[in-house]
């Protein structure tokens, strides 16, 4: 079914991603209608991975100087320890993820891609779920951490791992179809 149809979709990553984590979620919301681009800090390739090994490259869309927040109908980030370690450090990446709280656009993120959300400051009151071990992080961050396979909080929907994909990418394609939500980011 095409629900996401005139939807434009950002996934953003560099290299690290665990590679289930985006290739699952672009398929799901790609063969739900919507368009999708992948934005990294660097054009070219970038290296998905399984686990610690390295698994394959894929080709960036766009670089994050060259969009905003503001071409896109919502976010999905990608977990991986390296991918979002690298990019809390870029200014322009964590401005990107905070314009979608602002413009109340929905964002999805799994696993390790929650530091984003960290770095972004928009977790204060929100429920949301990561890899177990970021839970202090979430929580130092004003988050509501919570051991479960999806969670959704207006418009942000958050799982731990990939065997929780199944219920990220449908939860994630819900939210994508609702569109804007009421809640401003803290």
């Amino acid at each position: 079914m095409q629900t996401l149809k005139g939807k434009k979709i950002a996934f953003l990553a560099t290299d690290g991603f665990e590679q289930v984590e985006l290739t699952t979620p672009w398929d799901e919301i790609k063969n739900a209608g919507a368009e999708v681009e992948l934005i990294s800090l660097e054009s070219g390739k970038i290296q998905g991975f399984n686990h610690f090994q390295k698994a394959d490259k894929f080709d960036v869309d766009n670089v994050i100087d060259d969009v905003q927040a503001a071409d896109y109908d919502g976010l999905v980030l990608p977990g991986g320890v390296h991918n979002p370690d690298t990019l809390r450090m870029n200014e322009q990446a964590v401005n990107f993820v905070r314009d979608f709280f602002e413009q109340k656009k929905p964002v999805s993120a799994i696993c390790h891609g929650i530091w984003m959300l960290v770095e972004a400051d928009v977790l204060q009151g929100r429920e949301v779920t990561s890899w177990p071990s970021l839970k202090t992080d979430v929580r130092n961050a004003g988050g509501l951490w919570v051991d479960e396979e999806v969670v959704v909080d207006n418009g942000l929907t958050t799982s731990r791992k990939p065997a929780d994909l199944k219920a990220f990418c449908d939860k994630t394609i819900e939210e994508l179809d609702e569109g804007k939500h009421k809640r401003q980011a803290a």
